[in-house]
């Protein structure tokens, strides 16, 4: 298997719903079949897919599926970046964890949840620069 992710799928209980949070924090949906909601992002996409297909799609059922104990994560390029996109989801309806503060190895971090509880973790860590696209790497690209 190849050392990537390709497609991240979150299941949600309302499509449209979690489209309008999407929406709001300034995401451009792509076009795609009913049924699911797709955004491109750097080498990879989300897709927001109702949560009972998903379950029936794996054989399960949709209590079985759960929210898992993961987060989802955006770095930002400094600490200004980490504040406007938790003003960001303030603003879209997100339920704010923890606001933006400073952790002890040195970054600047903040927890949020979407609608359907999908947690997002927005940081900022000095010790890995993004690239010029903003593309994340765990050591940086500095600069490059």
């Amino acid at each position: 298997m190849d050392q990537r992710i390709s497609l991240i799928t979150l299941a949600v209980e309302d499509p449209d719903r979690s489209a309008s949070f999407y929406d709001a924090l300034g995401w451009h949906r792509q076009d795609t079949p009913e049924g699911i909601i797709v955004y491109d992002l750097l080498g990879q996409s989300l897709g927001l897919y109702p949560k009972a297909d998903l379950a029936r799609d794996m054989g399960l059922a949709p209590e079985d599926l759960g929210t898992g104990a993961m987060t989802l994560a955006c770095n930002q390029r400094d600490r200004a970046g980490v504040d406007a996109v938790v003003a960001a989801a303030r603003a879209a309806g997100a339920r704010i964890l923890k606001d933006p503060h400073e952790v002890f190895w040195g970054g600047y971090i903040a927890y949020f949840a979407d609608p359907d509880g999908h947690i997002w973790e927005i940081a900022h860590n000095p010790f890995a620069p993004l690239r010029d696209d903003g593309a994340f790497r765990w050591q940086g690209y500095d600069g490059k």
